[in-house]
């Protein structure tokens, strides 16, 4: 009875192996899987949030972000929360002329899964106070932060132009005395 029994265990060793090295396999394409499906979900709800803006529904600009998300906008000062950021927003959605899109070039999620980043191109054009246009080409970061709820929501947001800086104007003679 022993040896039957001996012999078992030895027959058992294999089979546990086997089984433990698949259920490796299976959680280890799991976590790949999931990791590639929240980066096709920030992807996605960075392009939904791109048709909003140029759509200029400012409702769907803010609603990307989460509550203590901060912006660090081109030539501005940070807006950290969601009203000093709808301001923001308010405001260049105002701009007259505006047409604004950006596409994203790139999304990486932490191994963690509760963080990502997306970066990319955008372009915008307006027209100044003057009614001279302006036409902006840059690129951004965003920092995703993944809610309780499983959305994913920006939690930074930072801009900046690939044109050169704007030198300032000469004073005139008159100023200059």
């Amino acid at each position: 009875m022993l040896v039957l029994i001996g012999r078992m265990k030895l027959k058992l060793i294999p089979f546990s192996c086997s089984v433990l090295f698949a259920l490796t396999l299976a959680c280890t394409g799991s976590a790949a899987d999931t990791k590639r499906l929240d980066e096709q979900n920030i992807r996605d709800h960075d392009a939904q949030w791109s048709k909003a803006a140029g759509a200029k529904d400012l409702e769907k600009c803010i609603g990307n972000y989460s509550d203590d998300a901060i912006v660090l906008p081109a030539n501005a000062a940070a807006a950290t929360g969601k009203e000093a950021i709808r301001s923001v927003w308010k405001e260049l959605l105002a701009s007259p002329g505006l047409a604004m899109s950006w596409t994203t070039i790139k999304v990486e999620v932490s191994k963690s899964g509760d963080r990502g980043y997306s970066s990319g191109n955008y372009e915008l054009s307006m027209t100044d106070p003057t009614g001279k246009p302006i036409n902006d080409r840059g690129k951004y970061l965003e920092v995703w932060k993944k809610q309780p709820d499983g959305k994913w929501k920006c939690s930074v947001d930072i801009w900046n132009s690939d044109l050169p800086a704007t030198p300032a104007a000469s004073p005139s003679p008159t100023e200059k005395q």
